[in-house]
């Protein structure tokens, strides 16, 4: 069963997380829809947050966001800088619908929840600073939209909570996803073992939201079984804010989804079989009972008349004790191809 089954590919999930990315321009917000379309995400995702509703005026900036915003802004302006209003919001819906491309959004807060499910999202996307806001889950749950759960800087205990406020219908409909929230993350924080672990301990499908650098590590965790990729998106990884640095730019995020698209045809469906791209080679690499000398028509064969060759067009060796014993119906040549039809 899809996971999120209101998004049209089959397959893995991929999520462009464009965030904050568009600095508060709404022109780059659209190109990096645009963008986000031709690399052939499924989804762009963005931030929805009331700042008054979200932090309080004095609120810090992460180690990160001092590092890469300035430092003379205070976090509650930032926030007001790149607040999406309703308007915006409606904007980048339509955009994303003229592109093909689902429209999702993170809330912050009730009224920011309220809006998404206004706009009739296809999922919810619950960020990783959320998960221990149990009202704000409740509300989100509440709505009956399936949801997509980052666990950055959570406990397994911390994931139980979360999953108990949500109710047993609304965590039926949620995937969860293994997160480091750093930014850029370094893989040696990776742990994509822990993806495992909760989708063990909770009987979720599970996904991997990634901060760190480069396409490989969306990669690793589809073939640890993750059915979502949220990477971030940026048109410039030099460009001034807090999530630049550990985004993709078009070109490397066009190549991570060919990458994920082409995983998943290796991964195939399961079943152990012959495929046919190796018929061909079965033929002639697999082995056959020939003949070691020439049988006379009507002989009686023994093993010692027998020998097991190239190529597989003929009685498969395992077969040498049902061929023993019997007579050649024609004469059989040396280093000839046994068949049942030579055979009395």
């Amino acid at each position: 069963m899809r996971p999120i089954a209101t998004l049209a590919r089959d397959g893995v999930v991929v999520i462009a997380e464009i965030g904050c990315n568009h600095n508060g321009d709404l022109t780059l917000a659209e190109r990096l829809v645009e963008a986000a379309a031709r690399a052939g995400a499924d989804a762009a995702k963005f931030q929805s947050f009331v700042p008054s509703e979200m932090i309080v005026r004095a609120a810090p900036k992460a180690r990160y966001q001092l590092a890469q915003t300035d430092p003379g802004e205070s976090q509650y302006a930032r926030l007001e800088r790149l607040r999406l209003t309703p308007e915006a919001h409606e904007r980048l819906l339509c955009c994303c619908q003229a592109n093909g491309i689902a429209f999702c959004s993170s809330p912050f807060d009730a009224p920011s929840a309220d809006l998404l499910e206004r706009l009739g999202v296809p999922f919810f996307k619950i960020p990783s600073g959320e998960l221990t806001n149990l009202p704000l889950l409740r509300r989100v749950a509440s709505f009956g939209r399936p949801m997509v759960i980052s666990t950055g800087m959570s406990t397994l205990g911390e994931i139980e909570e979360a999953l108990d406020a949500l109710g047993p219908a609304a965590t039926a409909c949620a995937v969860l996803l293994h997160c480091v929230s750093d930014y850029p993350a370094d893989w040696k924080t990776m742990n994509l073992r822990a993806m495992q672990t909760m989708a063990a301990a909770f009987g979720r499908p599970v996904g991997f939201s990634d901060h760190s650098e480069g396409i490989e590590l969306p990669l690793v965790a589809i073939a640890m079984g993750a059915v979502v990729i949220e990477k971030h998106l940026t048109l410039d990884r030099t460009m001034e804010g807090g999530d630049h640095k550990a985004s993709l730019e078009p070109d490397d995020f066009t190549r991570m989804v060919n990458r994920i698209r082409a995983l998943e045809e290796a991964l195939g469906d399961g079943v152990k079989r012959c495929h046919a791209a190796e018929a061909n080679v079965r033929l002639v690499a697999r082995k056959s009972l020939v003949a070691r000398t020439p049988i006379a028509q009507g002989q009686r064969i023994d093993a010692g008349m027998l020998a097991v060759k190239r190529p597989g067009t003929g009685i498969p060796p395992k077969h040498l004790d049902d061929v023993v014993g019997r007579c050649a119906r024609e004469p059989i040549e040396a280093d000839q191809v046994i068949q049942w039809s030579d055979l009395l």
